[in-house]
């Protein structure tokens, strides 16, 4: 069993656009210090802001599967596959299959707030793929209501979000309060991230920022003191092909 939290603080962190863009990474590249590894087939993970508003440039994507999810206001994107900019609001996705090839440009709006998280599809199949992408609004995703809490899928049963990459589930939850439970699945690894309220674990406190991650446990209990807001990925405990991360190449 084990339970790793590992806050902002010891995250990874980067910038864009002469820091007009500011990142801290829980899962952040290979050779970035601070935060978690790649583990199974979720590769990279960052969480993105601006206050004044910032652009990131042009740059190439190729086999892996991208998703951008809007957690504040306003993100825009442009790819060269179809030519044009779009915007993204709070609460829409984007998916980008990147295939055998596409690059993309990202605008963060002022006040804009996004995560970026990489999944690691079998690249020996992705990359004979044309590249594609899909973009959600926030309505077309399921909600479910619970006793505690609002449960958004993003990607899983019902959710008209899809990717390649094998066994990846997402949720959002959010209006938690007081003791919220969530029972784990022995055979996958769980990463939370905390978006909003203060809790205890039995394996510490959380505020706003930290991530969790999770193997071999069969239950998460946080006992919150304010209302709270989680982001909640589930991957496959082993993964059926060789990742990147396990040296698979393009």
């Amino acid at each position: 069993m084990s339970v790793e939290i590992i806050s902002k603080h010891h995250q990874a962190q980067g910038a864009f656009d002469f820091g007009r863009i500011r990142e801290n990474k829980p899962i952040g590249f290979p050779h970035e210090p601070g935060g978690a590894n790649s583990m199974s087939n979720l590769f990279y993970w960052a969480h993105a802001w601006s206050d004044t508003g910032g652009l990131i440039d042009t740059h190439p994507h190729q086999g892996f599967e991208i998703m951008s999810y809007v957690i504040s206001g306003k993100i825009s994107h442009y790819d060269t596959k179809y030519d044009r900019w779009l915007d993204l609001n709070a609460g829409d996705a984007q998916v980008i299959r990147a295939g055998n090839g596409i690059s993309h440009a990202e605008k963060v709006l002022p006040g804009g707030e996004f995560f970026q998280i990489w999944f690691d599809p079998d690249l020996t199949k992705s990359l004979k793929k044309e590249a594609s992408y899909s973009d959600i609004t926030a309505s077309d995703f399921p909600v479910t209501e619970t006793d505690n809490g609002s449960i958004k899928t993003i990607i899983g049963e019902g959710s008209p979000m899809k990717i390649d990459t094998e066994g990846v589930e997402i949720k959002e939850v959010s209006d938690i309060s007081g003791s919220w439970k969530m029972d784990l699945d022995s055979d996958s690894i769980y990463t939370v991230y905390v978006l909003e309220g203060e809790g205890q674990t039995g394996y510490g406190s959380v505020v706003p920022n930290d991530f969790l991650v999770l193997r071999d446990e069969s239950q998460l209990t946080i006992d919150f003191s304010t209302s709270a807001r989680l982001f909640v990925i589930q991957s496959p405990a082993k993964v059926s092909y060789r990742t990147y991360a396990e040296g698979q190449t393009f």
